[in-house]
This record gives structure tokens, C-alpha cells and sequence, in this order.
């Protein structure tokens, strides 16, 4: 206890009291968990009020779990209360899915190294389909599979909206894959959406379509080996069953991959349930 103040206490006696070690404490004080009460200008000595013993022990609690010290931060920030429940809850509604989507990763794995993935998702029916040479526009962008799915949203969104300018969509919207976007892999991802008027497609990417990134093309007319999947199958990891059937099938039959593989978004996103089809996982094939 200090001289002259008997409500301050230098770290070791803090510490006893939040019942933690001094060591355990001192990364927690350093950013200032809480912050010290009073610092001595000659020793450094570091001082916290007895009041501050229980916010020390809300910190280690939180951290018990591997609260990340910047979202233990913000929670206690925000004080006692439904504001610092909802900052602990959301955190771990993204913790939760995030292991949900790691273990039906494991479980596709486990049935891809026993030669069992397509059976873990169900039978893919895989077709050709040849497609008419088509002006796009498109936005590409490098972003990892967390990302992707909000990205995919936006991007078509604004896509489909600058093709009101572009003599309206005149095709299905669909996400072409350069590389291999995983949690490690940032691709690049391409949304694409193809338009009516390509003099005004250009025009419209010379302008506004700038600020986006925003390409125009005209994609080539060919051919399309694909599979239908819900909704559902959309979520990685199921998605991977699906091109795994794809390029299977494409082997087999002696054809060759001719481009990046897409998905090809044909329905109501919003409106579409689980089981309801959605999305062709797609490969370009001669």
C-alpha cells in the first residue's frame, strides 16, 4: 500500500486481490485494463484504487475464453449494462461460426481423404450448357473466404444498379474465380454482370465505373460443364464438394478447363430458402 494514500496499491498487492499473479496482470495494465490510478514520476511504480479490483477480475474472466485484449477492451469500455453484453455476444456468435465453419471444413476433408466427399453433400448432376458471347461488367477484387460472401453481395448489388446505365442486365450474374480464394488465399474473386449496350458500358467505366474498378469486356461464346446446388450447399465447405464433382466429371468425360471457374447466381438470393436451388458451380470447358 502507498504512503500517504491508503486506497492505492502497487501492483503485487492489486494483483493478490484480483487474484491474479503480478505477471498476469501486467499485459492487462499496460493497456490500461485498468488503467493505473497513479504512476510515480521517480520509479515508474504503477498504482491502482482498491475499487478497480473487480474491473481486473471482469479482465480476467474475459480472457479466460482468449478474448482477443481489443474486443475485452471495448466491452469493459462500455461499462456494466446491455451495451457491453451485446459487444461479449457478438464476439462470440462470430467465434461460433467461424469453428462451425472450421468443423464442417474437417468434416469434408475427412471425407474427401476416405474418398467420400460427394456422398457428405449428396449426388451432383453435372450437364453442359453452351453460352452466347456476352458484354460483362465486372469488379474484381483480392479478398479471403471470410470476406467473400459480403463482397459478392455488394459488388453485384452495385453492378446490377450501373447496368440500369448500360442497357439494363441481359444476363445471369455469376463470380468468376482467378485463383483459390481460401482463409489463406485471397484470389482474386471477379463479379461480373452482363449488359445490353456496350458502347454505354463504356462510357459509363470511363466515368463512374472508375472509382470501382469497374472492366468491361466481351466474354466469348462457349461452353459451360456445371452443377445446380441450394442455397445451403452454397456455405463453405459444401461448396468444395460441388466443384470437386465438377472437374471429377469433367476428367472423366476428356475435356479440358478452358477458364476460371464461377459460380453462376440465377436466383433471388433474399428470397430463396435453404433447399431452394440458387447457384451453378461452373467451369468453361472445349
Amino acid at each position: 500500500m502507498s504512503s500517504g494514500n491508503s486506497s492505492l496499491l502497487t501492483i503485487g498487492p492489486f494483483a493478490a486481490r484480483a487474484r491474479l499473479s503480478a505477471k498476469a496482470l501486467r499485459p492487462y495494465d499496460r493497456l490500461g485494463l485498468p488503467a493505473p490510478a497513479h504512476v510515480d514520476e521517480a520509479t515508474g511504480y504503477r498504482c491502482h484504487r482498491t475499487g478497480q479490483v473487480e474491473r481486473a477480475r471482469l479482465v480476467a474472466l474475459l480472457r479466460q475464453p482468449d478474448t482477443p485484449l481489443a474486443r475485452i477492451a471495448e466491452v469493459v469500455e462500455a461499462g456494466d449494462g446491455p451495451g457491453a453484453a451485446e459487444l461479449l455476444g457478438a464476439y462470440w456468435a462470430d467465434v461460433e461460426a467461424r469453428v462451425a465453419g472450421q468443423r464442417a471444413l474437417a468434416a469434408y476433408l475427412r471425407g474427401r481423404l476416405s474418398g467420400r466427399s460427394s456422398e457428405m453433400y449428396g449426388t451432383f448432376a453435372v450437364e453442359t450448357v453452351e453460352v452466347p458471347a456476352q458484354v460483362v461488367i465486372t469488379e474484381k477484387r483480392h479478398t479471403l473466404a471470410g470476406e467473400l460472401p459480403a463482397w459478392i453481395g455488394a459488388a453485384l448489388g452495385r453492378l446490377e444498379e450501373a447496368a440500369r446505365e448500360c442497357g439494363g442486365v441481359a444476363g445471369v450474374p455469376y463470380v468468376a474465380y482467378h485463383a483459390e480464394v481460401s482463409m489463406e488465399s485471397d484470389g482474386p474473386a471477379e463479379a461480373c454482370v452482363p449488359v445490353a449496350d456496350e458502347a454505354a458500358a463504356r462510357a459509363w467505366a470511363e466515368g463512374r465505373g472508375r472509382a470501382w474498378e469497374t472492366v468491361v469486356r466481351v466474354e466469348p461464346a462457349g461452353r459451360l460443364a456445371y452443377t445446380r446446388i441450394t442455397k445451403a450447399q452454397v456455405a463453405h465447405p459444401q461448396i468444395l464438394a460441388a466443384f470437386e464433382a465438377v472437374e471429377t466429371w469433367t476428367a472423366a468425360e476428356g475435356l479440358t478447363v478452358s477458364g476460371p471457374c464461377r459460380e453462376v447466381y440465377f436466383a433471388d438470393w433474399a428470397e430463396a430458402g435453404p433447399e431452394d436451388p440458387v447457384c451453378d458451380v461452373a467451369f468453361p470447358v472445349r
